[in-house]
């Protein structure tokens, strides 16, 4: 079981940017799959950016492609969420996952995940 720790969430007007930040306990953290998921009250869970283990390849949710930049920091058993242009409709609580060894067409799929984070609340005022 990996555990992961979600931070950098805030209240920030539209055109603003925030980077999140999401900090796992795996001992082996470049097998692991790290992504982004966000959800707002009454809706499921929707994917939002993704990166596979030991590659650089990222992967977005159309609705954020251009926006949002996902990275990550093996030495710090770190995965980041840069959101640039911030709109009302990004605010949403944002959840980090992990799966080890994810297999690329699982990457966007919520239920592909084991781990996940408590999640950070964005907020993004008109």
């Amino acid at each position: 079981q990996v555990q992961l720790a979600e931070s950098g969430g805030e209240l920030v007007q539209a055109g603003g940017s925030l980077r999140l930040s999401c900090v796992a306990s795996a001992s082996s953290f470049r097998d692991y799959g790290m992504a982004w998921f966000r959800q707002t009250p009454g809706k499921d869970r929707e994917f939002v950016a993704a990166m596979r283990y030991r590659s650089t390849q990222e992967y977005y949710a159309d609705s954020v492609k251009g926006w949002f930049t996902i990275s990550r920091d093996n030495n710090k058993n770190t995965v980041y969420l840069q959101m640039n242009n911030l709109k009302p409709e990004d605010t949403a609580v944002y959840y980090c996952a992990a799966k080890k060894w994810i297999i690329l067409s699982a990457v966007p799929s919520e239920s592909a995940y084991d781990n996940w984070g408590q999640g950070t609340q964005v907020t993004v005022s008109s």
